[in-house]
C-alpha cells in the first residue's frame, strides 16, 4: 500500500514549523532522516547530514522571537510533497519584525524528510 504522503507531509510540516516557531531546534530536526539534504535557497550548496542540518538552524533561536509559523495546502505526488509558507518573527537584536515567506519543496523516505528544498523571500 502507497504511504499518505500528503497526510504525512502536514504531520512533518506542522512539526518543523512547531520547531522553528518555539524556538526548538531538536523538534525541527525531528523531521529529517539522519542523511537528509538541507537547500535553503535555490542558489545554496546541500547541507548533508542532521549534524550539517543542525548547524544551520543551531542559532536561530538567539537572533529571532515571538515566531509564527503556517503553511498552505500539502500538493503531494509519490514520495514527494510541497506547501507554501510564512514565518513571521521578531530579530531579538533590533527588535524589527520579518515576515518571511516561501515554499518547502520536500522528498521523504517514507517516514522522514530526505531532502527538503526552501524557496523564500522575507521582508525587511
Amino acid at each position: 500500500m502507497e504511504p499518505d504522503t500528503r497526510a504525512l507531509g502536514r504531520t512533518l510540516i506542522d512539526t518543523f514549523g512547531n520547531g522553528w516557531a518555539r524556538g526548538n531546534v531538536e523538534l525541527l530536526l525531528s523531521v529529517f532522516s539522519p542523511e537528509a539534504a538541507f537547500v535553503e535557497t535555490p542558489f545554496s550548496a546541500p547541507l548533508r547530514g542532521i549534524e550539517a542540518i543542525r548547524s544551520y538552524w543551531i542559532e536561530t533561536p538567539y537572533y529571532q522571537s515571538e515566531a509564527t509559523f503556517s503553511s498552505g495546502e500539502i500538493y503531494a505526488a509519490g514520495p514527494w510533497f510541497s506547501t507554501e509558507f510564512k514565518c513571521v518573527f521578531r530579530r531579538r537584536r533590533t527588535g524589527e519584525w520579518v515576515d518571511a515567506r516561501g515554499a518547502i519543496f520536500c522528498e521523504t523516505d517514507g517516514a522522514l524528510v530526505s531532502e527538503m528544498r526552501m524557496y523564500w523571500h522575507r521582508h525587511p
